[in-house]
């Protein structure tokens, strides 16, 4: 970009876009100033970052847009980066939330939740936790010391007696009235202390319980009350104290090594380290704006937002971040980069995490890279396959014919990438126009937006693998991208007929007659099944989940006055399809909204005797 005049940028605060000729967005920035940002892009001294000087040399053109307040700037900026997904911004590789426990203390009998997604819906979010099998740990801990219900309260009072869990004594069975508002009142707090980190309380209340209890010669209730207390104390003694004291705290460590950067947030609950997750990003920004833009999109999403950051530096910008992350927790956020005591040394431990996860990645990389090299040459590739795309078409008689499209980025699957086409122009089970067809659409696109695969590999023999050549000659991307078939291994009989040997997995390429067979057990072949595996399992998955909807459909939809409505209200009301179907003329009538004759026209459908 040459010759641009800096006196036509205003000088409010706002954001920036950087495009190439084609109109594709490059790149997106805040700024308090935008003539002073955009001035030291276009300085004849450079702007020093590496990054730049490949930006520069393909933006064509810069687009602004002018924001009252920086805070409004930093806002609309993390919409556009969402939106256009820039090339030289950061990007989470792993965008996928942990997982919380939600527990709403408005309802009669308030149960735990596991959700992904945290709501401003006036319910207590506790976590975040680093798998749901942590969760599923601590749950189980939970539900033995205050058994809370485990199903909607309406579900289970359609039931002759109390469930599974009832009898176990991991729930209370308030649907059959087994225990009193009241009682599961106390047991509601309980669980909000023990999830909140205040264990001691917890303990003490029960202590004093316990030896009220035996003091009126209820010894039996006094045995279950010790049980408790003595769980909660296995459960305390397993945790990770931090020494800072109480209070909810991210803390941040970040690592820089060569070209790329570490990123390590350690997660303090109620002074407990519960967790840790890192994340891999390449060095495109100085360490501001690296910062400033990893904060925008860890916090820009559905997730926990802490009382306390505590960061290596502050960015400059961190006094409008500190404003935004009250406003998404709804009180106030405090953002700091400590210089001694406790909490320095938690930020210099997420620093060691930090560079301890680059060291574990750095081994994997290392092992990925020689497997993408064995890849290559034995399919005798044009190019490294950096990105690899698997396509799998699944349907039944050739109903609900759907594609399904797999990527692993360097050797690593990159979840946020996975596609599923529905097929439009193909009718009846025909794999090879379908497969066609999908081709056809995702390169299509990938040529408009500049993003193709430089390794596709389908799964099937010679009539894929000729789809998917026509395909590329269609698009003129025949010798671009390089392409092979994965056949299922055959199943064959020796000369009698009894013993049964499987052979290997073969790889057809075009133009080459036989296939290609790599080692068994080979790091390759392992890497190229679980590509074709992953894409077949997307494929019936979603399938499925296809067919599933329509059965459900297609039965109720057969019920004269059943519109879209009423269906979404029936299985709301009873839960499935087959409660549905089992529920007696009594309990159709006492569906709110359904009226007595459509009552008697739903029982007499499924009850035609």
């Amino acid at each position: 970009m040459q010759d641009v005049d800096l006196k036509k940028f205003p000088t409010a605060p706002g954001v920036y876009l950087m495009k190439d000729a084609e109109g594709l967005v490059l790149y997106v920035g805040k700024a308090k100033n935008l003539r002073n940002r955009l001035r030291s892009y276009f300085s004849a001294a450079g702007d020093g970052r590496a990054h730049i000087r490949f930006l520069m040399n393909r933006a064509e053109q810069v687009e602004t847009i002018v924001t009252d307040t920086e805070k409004e700037a930093l806002i609309l900026e993390n919409t556009l980066i969402k939106k256009h997904r820039p090339r030289y911004n950061i990007h989470l590789r792993d965008d996928k939330t942990y997982v919380s426990v939600r527990l709403d203390t408005r309802e009669e009998f308030p149960a735990l939740q596991v959700v992904r997604w945290v709501k401003r819906d006036g319910a207590l979010y506790f976590g975040p936790f680093s798998a749901s099998a942590a969760v599923r740990e601590t749950l189980k801990e939970i539900y033995r010391i205050f058994p809370l219900r485990h199903y909607p309260i309406e579900t289970c009072r359609r039931r002759g007696r109390p469930c599974l869990f009832f009898q176990i004594d991991q729930c209370s069975a308030p649907c059959h009235g087994k225990i009193s508002r009241e009682e599961y009142r106390q047991l509601v707090k309980g669980v909000i202390a023990l999830l909140s980190g205040r264990e001691r309380d917890v303990l003490d209340q029960l202590r004093e319980r316990m030896a009220a209890v035996a003091a009126d010669m209820r010894f039996e209730e006094a045995a279950r009350l010790r049980d408790q207390i003595r769980s909660i104390e296995k459960t305390v003694e397993r945790q990770k104290v931090v020494e800072a004291g109480g209070g909810d705290q991210d803390v941040l460590g970040i690592h820089r090594e060569g070209g790329e950067v570490e990123i390590a947030v350690l997660f303090v609950r109620q002074g407990k380290l519960i967790g840790r997750r890192t994340y891999p990003l390449d060095w495109r920004l100085d360490e501001d704006e690296l910062l400033s833009g990893f904060l925008q999109q860890f916090y820009g999403r559905d997730v926990l937002v802490p009382e306390q950051l505590l960061l290596p530096f502050l960015p400059e910008d961190s006094e409008t971040l500190g404003e935004w992350l009250s406003e998404r927790k709804g009180r106030k956020v405090t953002l700091l980069a400590p210089q001694r005591g406790e909490k320095l040394r938690q930020v210099e431990m997420a620093t060691r995490n930090a560079e301890e996860a680059f060291r574990e990645r750095g081994s994997r990389r290392e092992a990925r890279e020689g497997i993408l090299e064995e890849i290559c040459q034995r399919l005798h590739l044009g190019r490294m396959p950096r990105r690899m795309e698997c396509f799998d078409i699944s349907n039944v008689q050739g109903q609900l014919s759907v594609g399904s499209m797999v990527v692993l980025l360097d050797g690593e699957p990159a979840k946020a990438e996975y596609r599923h086409f529905r097929i439009r122009t193909v009718e009846g089970a025909d794999d090879f126009a379908s497969l066609g067809e999908v081709l056809q659409r995702r390169l299509s696109r990938g040529l408009a937006e500049g993003s193709l695969p430089d390794f596709i590999l389908i799964d099937g023999g010679k009539g894929q693998l000729s789809a998917v050549t026509m395909v590329l000659e269609e698009l003129g991307l025949a010798g671009r991208l390089d392409v092979a078939g994965i056949a299922k291994s055959r199943v064959i009989a020796n000369v009698r007929g009894k013993a049964v040997e499987r052979s290997e997995e073969r790889f057809f390429l075009p133009g080459r007659k036989n296939p290609v067979l790599l080692r068994q057990g080979s790091p390759a072949l392992f890497m190229l099944e679980r590509l074709r595996d992953e894409a077949h399992r997307f494929a019936i998955t979603y399938h499925r989940k296809l067919r599933n909807k329509a059965t459900l459909r297609s039965t109720l939809e057969e019920i004269p006055g059943v519109g879209p409505a009423r269906r979404k209200a029936l299985l709301k009301h009873f839960g499935s399809l087959k409660k549905v179907k089992e529920a007696n003329l009594e309990e159709l009538k006492a569906m709110p909204g359904v009226p007595e004759s459509m009552a008697d026209a739903i029982y007499r459908f499924f009850h035609p005797e």
